[in-house]
């Protein structure tokens, strides 16, 4: 008889591999895998725009100092009634526990810092780090499944996720199945990843050429329209409130997004095409 379809979805545990003191998790092996996927993939579009791609390299350094910790501090703060009874477990990111909205907040500081230090457009290298960033939170999500974290409401539907019970929230105790919202966060981001993609290589035959900041903003937009629908099936949500965080950032998001869209090409504002600007940040 055929394994019903659930069991493709429980998580064999957070951890990889233990040797000796070493323990490597699941969380940090992916994290690790999106960042290096991420540096040479936006290396390489910035050879296609004709940008150095060693600026690329520094960037990420910048990035990566900016967003994990930022994506950690944005989480404990929202959660500070739990972490201020164990403070010991503020630092201890590899049980899971980060906010992506944090790391772009925190990666978007650094990137402005970066910019106005080595005097490069700073939209420009938003527009080749967008389509790594997107696909790196396609991996990463991954980390919410082996962490049996980030699930959705009960439900019976095929792809039904198995949470085990020292996982459940108290007043879900009874139900097994889930909705694996980490999968459904997965699929969205490798679709608009598909959208930037496309748009990036279309850009460089003209069809059409797009501003600079383009591609940033549909990312902006795009994400925070996934996110905020995927959010509303969560159980696990940051609150303020009444009010789930990653909505109300969400709904920020697409309003800045459509905004910044709007500004560059129904206002048809005089900044330059990708092309044209990517010769002055060599």
């Amino acid at each position: 008889m055929a394994l019903p379809l659930a069991f493709l979805f429980t998580s064999p545990g957070p951890v990889l591999v233990e040797i000796g003191p070493i323990t490597i998790r699941w969380y940090g092996l992916l994290i690790a895998t999106a960042v290096l996927i991420g540096v040479s993939l936006s290396q390489y579009l910035a050879k296609r725009r004709q940008v150095n791609p060693d600026l690329l390299s520094d960037l990420s350094i910048w990035l990566v100092i900016g967003a994990i910790p930022a994506a950690r501090i944005y989480y404990v703060l929202f959660q500070w009634s739990d972490y201020a009874q164990h403070p010991e477990r503020i630092i201890a990111i590899w049980q899971g526990g980060i906010a992506i909205h944090g790391a772009i907040i925190g990666g978007t500081i650094a990137a402005l810092i970066f910019a106005k230090l080595k005097r490069v457009p700073f939209w420009q290298l938003a527009d080749l780090v967008a389509p790594s960033l997107i696909l790196g939170q396609a991996i990463g999500r991954w980390g919410n499944f082996f962490n049996s974290e980030a699930f959705g409401r009960p439900t019976n539907l095929p792809w039904k996720l198995y949470i085990p019970i020292e996982r459940r929230p108290p007043d879900l105790a009874s139900f097994e199945y889930f909705h694996p919202t980490f999968l459904y966060e997965s699929i969205w981001d490798l679709m608009v990843f598909a959208l930037l993609i496309t748009l990036f290589f279309r850009s460089l035959a003209g069809k059409p050429r797009l501003k600079v900041g383009t591609l940033f903003m549909v990312y902006l937009a795009a994400y925070s329209l996934g996110r905020l629908w995927i959010e509303g099936l969560r159980t696990d949500s940051l609150m303020l409130g009444p009010l789930r965080i990653a909505q109300v950032v969400s709904l920020t998001g697409i309003t800045l997004g459509l905004a910044g869209l709007a500004w560059l090409y129904v206002r048809k504002r005089p900044l330059p095409d990708v092309v044209s600007s990517a010769k002055d940040t060599e």
